[in-house]
């Protein structure tokens, strides 16, 4: 398939060339437009799917951070029942100390774990207070992404209804693209391509417009425009890289 594609190309004029090229050329613009018309609707609704995701995640944090403070929290009282019977044990050894000592051991011990039982509830307050912080910012969030949502449901209907409007001429207009690609040679065509997308108007192929590039609107040389005229090869401009073609083979009438 690929020999015979060869020979095709091989068949084919740089007229012919040429002439498939410009006709490629006004076809992807033509696609442009439509996509022009879309304006920034695709984007936003990228944007918009990203910010969404972006805060569903955010809340699943703030969700799994609220779990955590919980354990901490059970963890905290779980240590003050712990330090509640120690010092009921020592509480109750207190009355069989045998001299000071003892009893001065055992003491510290409680006022120990009365400090334990007081820093625990100091940890499971701050938990308790991160903890509300945490739901009024999961509420703000799901505000917020409950707003997006609204948001990105509008412009996918916006988007739907102008891609339903445009998608027939866009793929009437991509088919005949393709069906053009076999009458321009591999080389002419991937050079094409790359020019195209380099360029911000998307012109990869212009014809001469008052002895200048219809790309960059630099001067042609009298010599060059005659080249392009003959059409015997493929003449790019020498200062943007666009190729070039004349007026007349473009379906325009010259000044």
């Amino acid at each position: 398939m690929a020999t015979s594609k060869t020979k095709n190309e091989q068949n084919l004029s740089v007229e012919e060339r040429l002439n498939a090229l410009y006709q490629l050329q006004t076809t992807l613009s033509e696609i442009d437009r439509i996509k022009t018309i879309r304006g920034e609707l695709p984007l936003e609704v990228k944007d918009l799917e990203d910010s969404i995701e972006g805060l569903k995640t955010r809340i699943a944090k703030y969700e799994s951070d609220v779990e955590e403070l919980r354990r901490a929290t059970v963890a905290e009282n779980e240590k003050i029942n712990e330090c509640k019977a120690k010092m009921e044990r020592y509480q109750s050894q207190l009355d069989d100390v045998h001299n000071n000592r003892e009893y001065d051991l055992l003491s510290k011990e409680i006022e120990y774990q009365s400090l334990e039982i007081e820093l625990c509830n100091k940890h499971i307050n701050e938990n308790n207070r991160a903890i509300d912080n945490k739901h009024a910012a999961i509420e703000e969030t799901k505000e917020r992404l409950t707003d997006r949502m609204h948001i990105l449901e509008e412009k996918r209907a916006e988007l739907d209804e102008i891609v339903s409007e445009t998608r027939q001429d866009e793929e009437r207009l991509r088919e005949k693209a393709k069906s053009l690609e076999p009458s321009i040679d591999a080389r002419t065509l991937a050079a094409f391509k790359r020019i195209r997308k380099n360029a911000r108007n998307g012109l990869g192929v212009v014809y001469v417009q008052r002895n200048a590039c219809g790309g960059c609107f630099n001067r042609i040389p009298a010599q060059k425009q005659m080249e392009i005229r003959m059409r015997k090869k493929i003449v790019v401009c020498e200062y943007c890289g666009r190729i070039m073609v004349d007026a007349e083979l473009a379906g325009v009438a010259e000044d």
